[in-house]
């Protein structure tokens, strides 16, 4: 248990059985009445993002969330094998929970596997990667670096929009956040 007093960017607290991570706090003490705690906080299952306010003092109740860098170790049916680094042990991590993650996953990558209790919550990359484009159509004569876009569909399966210079084969660097293109990789 801690106060409102005692929240920082981060903390994870657990409010009617769901657990909700603080994004932003600010203490307001008005002129007139008690003081409050006015919070930004986003519920780790479902990334619902909602405003709440606090009366200053008054007690939450917070949770321990292991976060802990792992790798990705390859896909069983609906699951993905992750591993500790530093003591080897395995932890499946069900599709629903990987979410939109797996389109820039590759095996033997490190990704940061968020637990409460034993069970994941979420999976954190890396903001960028670097994969390779699989497929894509032919750009034609008088194509620039400036300009439109082509769909490309990378090594992992994902598809995203490439400028029409690029070539099947190119490595390109990807935004994890939004799926965007963000430069190629020498």
């Amino acid at each position: 248990m801690a106060t409102t007093n005692d929240l920082k960017n981060g903390m994870v607290l657990k409010i009617e059985g769901q657990l909700w991570t603080v994004l932003e706090f600010q203490h307001v003490k008005p002129g007139k009445g008690p003081a409050f705690v006015r919070t930004k906080m986003k519920n780790v299952m479902s990334g619902k993002i909602i405003d709440k306010t606090f009366n200053a003092g008054t007690k939450v109740e917070t949770s321990n969330v292991d976060k802990r860098t792992m790798q990705y170790l390859y896909k069983d049916g609906d699951e993905f094998v992750f591993m500790d680094g530093k003591t080897f042990d395995q932890i499946h991590v069900s599709n629903t929970v990987v979410g939109d993650a797996e389109k820039y996953m590759l095996e033997n990558q490190e990704a940061v596997v968020a637990t409460h209790e034993g069970s994941p919550l979420f999976v954190e990359l890396p903001t960028s990667v670097e994969l390779e484009i699989t497929y894509t159509e032919p750009g034609l004569q008088g194509d620039r670096s400036t300009g439109g876009t082509k769909p490309a569909t990378l090594e992992t399966g994902a598809e995203i929009q490439v400028p029409l210079f690029l070539e099947t084969g190119t490595k390109v660097k990807v935004d994890t956040r939004d799926g965007s293109y963000l430069g190629r990789v020498n």
